[in-house]
């Protein structure tokens, strides 16, 4: 299967200061990763994870989240699951050491929401923490689009 360019660390650069779209969003709430994850840590203690904007136009149309980890603690940087757009298919990675707790079941009716509506109702899984300072490494809104040049 081939993997999306983005999630290819020596790929990524190909990326980096492409065409970006000015109309992208990038709530500045959310912590983001290199390898084009989010992260929005909530009041419980819980954090939801997902793709950004950035992420979600460069794979294109996607068809279908594949997340098979739930109920697994896995560490930051472990892939947890795919997504398949219509050319290719990339895989997911940790953005912080947790355990799996639930993935957004919206999604494997309507994976499109991943496209349309990805910090809100494309959200892929919820992740109970096992180090929550791991967030404080994450990327800044600020730092994550001078990442990929916009």
């Amino acid at each position: 299967m081939p993997i999306a360019p983005f999630a290819n660390p020596a790929r990524r650069a190909v990326f980096c200061g492409a065409n970006i779209d000015q109309s992208m969003n990038f709530p500045q709430e959310l912590k983001y990763t290199q390898d084009h994850e989010w992260v929005k840590l909530e009041a419980d203690g819980t954090a939801i994870i997902g793709i950004s904007d950035f992420a979600q136009h460069e794979l294109g149309d996607i068809v279908y989240v594949d997340i098979n980890t739930v109920g697994q603690t896995l560490a930051k940087g472990d892939v947890f699951g795919s997504v398949e757009a219509v050319k290719t298919v990339s895989d997911l990675f940790m953005p912080i050491d947790g355990e799996v707790l639930e993935v957004n079941t919206e999604i494997e009716k309507s994976p499109e929401l991943v496209n349309n509506e990805p910090y809100e109702r494309g959200w892929i899984v919820k992740v109970k923490p096992t180090d929550a300072a791991q967030n404080d490494d994450l990327l800044s809104k600020e730092a994550y689009t001078e990442l990929i040049g916009q």
